[in-house]
């Protein structure tokens, strides 16, 4: 799976967001999901959530996507 990189801009509020996930092997034969996120220009929060496949790992990126997008996030 490719990186998925989402921003939210609203000027208004000066909200500058970002969003990013993607899905990795570990060491032990499982993956993990990649969650960063944060204020445009600044290094973000980095959070791993391990899964015992590839396909649970890819299915949780895509329905977090699917909820950031909902929220304004392109």
């Amino acid at each position: 799976m490719k990186p998925i990189y989402l921003q939210r801009h609203d000027s208004t509020k000066n909200l500058h967001r970002f969003y990013q996930l993607f899905v990795i092997r570990g060491l032990l034969d499982d993956w993990s999901l990649v969650k960063e996120w944060g204020r445009v220009g600044s290094p973000g929060t980095v959070r791993k959530v391990w899964f015992e496949s590839e396909v649970q790992a890819n299915d949780a990126a895509l329905l977090l996507a699917k909820q950031k997008l909902k929220r304004g996030y392109v």
